[in-house]
């Protein structure tokens, strides 16, 4: 029998998983990537950027780390040479065609909202269905036309189409006199046109997340307190100092199987919804726990950067971050090389930004935005149906069946753009699901079950993750997603050796292979 054809956009982790899978099934896919390397989000970052979670997490399952690197959380470098090691290993370079840019793609077959299974027929490749997917070779400026049987699209949520805060008529970065670019843009430069770029510059970084953080480090180890830079931020998140709290190790308290009969969980069913109401208060400690941890490490309270929601919320969203020497940020604050100003509402003027709550400004000469990206817009464009664009934006989240499969689009998966503790490990479990879909190992749900299944999980987020509901994210509850995949697929969800092992064990990649 012919061999059926996928489509991957992007040869970023999450695209290689799916490219490895495919084969490892007999499937025959072409990966197309836009860049002329692989690596997706991490060929370009900024020079300090590490991982923000420790590398027993972030790791294949089949394939790893080198005692060569010894670091807990690697820097870019060492990733990139991980992820190549990792394509070469498995022989994936071939399948891949650089330089090319996916204009669009249009579904050719017949499809029906009236549709009560997937695809018609509840089959990965129905008798009438293909995939157009129209490419640009960026170099040599010549467009090709595929036709497949299947689309996974990898194109992630954290590159390409910046989001930028939207502001009053004249308010906004086009009132500044001086340079404003997005974090993605300060990351494409190289370190040392970075350098000179911020050099003896006074920088205003938006925003306080991981990206935000780093680029200010960067700027005061560069100018010190001479040009300082200062984050202007909306609101405070937790940060970890290291992935430990009191000598645990954080797995030990949010990745087993018992830190998730804490809480409530979407399609638990009676016994396991009593079971996480009287264990709520134990939910509530080990939060404190961390959260007494993480104000002794960091003086918080101090600077004002104590968050308002708890850390078990926060991370539930995938809203915390990894904090690299901690002691060297509270130094540079200290010194004045970096400042920190908290306020709701700012707009811009010629000279830098004004703050609206007290009246003041802050002078600047360069303003850099780490205020993330627009993903969804990233996934709606790609479609040339406006149908299949709106089904994609019509939720607060991105309405996906295990996060992969939407109900109404034919002969598509989507890889990579939900969040979790480990993306990598997700990523690599979803590329095992979607494949094993694919060679029918399993069948997916009536329509209208999954749409339900997808509700639930909406609702789970509202309740658990406050105003951040709307992040795809599976969060905390990685383990109970884990099971749903590995029960789809016939695997056993108990990954190790006896119960007290699956109780209080943290799991990781390796449980998994």
């Amino acid at each position: 029998m012919e061999k059926k054809q996928v489509a991957i956009i992007g040869a970023g982790i999450s695209g290689l998983l799916a490219c490895k899978y495919c084969l490892s099934k007999g499937f025959k896919p072409i990966v197309f990537e836009l860049e002329s390397d692989i690596g997706g989000v991490w060929m370009k970052t900024i020079n300090t950027t590490r991982l923000q979670t420790p590398k027993l997490v972030f790791q294949f399952s089949d394939f790893p780390w080198p005692s060569s690197v010894t670091d807990d959380f690697p820097n870019q470098q060492e990733l990139l040479d991980y992820i190549r090691s990792y394509a070469t290993h498995f022989d994936l370079i071939p399948h891949i065609k650089f330089n090319s840019r996916v204009k669009g793609i249009r579904y050719d077959g017949p499809s029906s909202e009236t549709w009560s299974l997937w695809n018609g027929t509840g089959e990965p490749f129905p008798p009438e269905g293909k995939w157009i997917v129209t490419v640009d070779d960026t170099q040599t400026a010549t467009t090709q036309v595929y036709t497949v049987d299947f689309v996974i699209l990898c194109l992630g949520r954290f590159k390409d189409v910046p989001n930028i805060p939207d502001f009053h008529a004249g308010k906004g970065p086009e009132a500044f006199q001086g340079p404003a670019i997005h974090s993605m843009d300060y990351a494409a430069m190289d370190n040392d046109t970075a350098e000179e770029f911020v050099k003896e510059k006074r920088v205003v970084v938006v925003g306080f997340g991981k990206t935000g953080l780093d680029i200010a480090r960067e700027c005061s180890s560069i100018n010190g307190p001479e040009h300082p830079c200062t984050i202007v931020y909306r609101r405070d998140h937790w940060k970890l100092p290291e992935w430990s709290a009191w000598g645990i190790p954080l797995p030990f308290l949010y990745l087993n199987r018992f830190s998730q009969l804490m809480v409530h969980k979407p399609g638990e069913g009676f016994l396991l919804s009593l079971v996480a109401t009287l264990l709520s208060p134990l939910g509530w400690g080990v939060s404190k726990l961390v959260e007494t941890y993480i104000k002794k490490k960091i003086p918080l309270a101090k600077f004002d950067m104590v968050p308002q929601q708890s850390f078990s919320k926060e991370a539930r969203s995938c809203v915390i971050c990894y904090m690299q020497d901690p002691e060297e940020f509270i130094e540079a604050v200290e010194k004045g090389s970096i400042k920190l100003k908290k306020t709701p509402n700012f707009s811009f003027y010629d000279k830098g930004i004004s703050i609206e709550e007290d009246n003041t400004r802050i002078e600047a000469d360069i303003i850099i935005f780490a205020t993330g990206f627009k993903g969804v817009e990233k996934l709606k464009d790609i479609f040339e149906s406006s149908t299949y664009r709106d089904l994609i934006t019509g939720s607060p989240r991105i309405p996906l069946y295990r996060e992969c499969i939407h109900p109404r689009i034919p002969q598509l998966a989507i890889i990579g753009f939900s969040e979790s503790f480990s993306n990598i490990h997700t990523s690599e479990m979803r590329s095992k699901w979607v494949v094993a879909l694919l060679e029918g190992a399993f069948k997916l749900p009536s329509v209208d079950e999954m749409q339900k299944d997808i509700g639930r999980w909406d609702e789970y987020m509202k309740q658990t993750a406050g105003e951040y509901h709307n992040r795809s994210s599976i969060g905390a509850l990685e383990i109970w997603y884990n099971d749903q995949l590995c029960k789809d697929m016939g695997m056993n969800p108990m990954r190790k050796n006896g119960l007290l092992a699956n109780l209080f064990e943290p799991f990781g990649p390796m449980d998994y292979a």
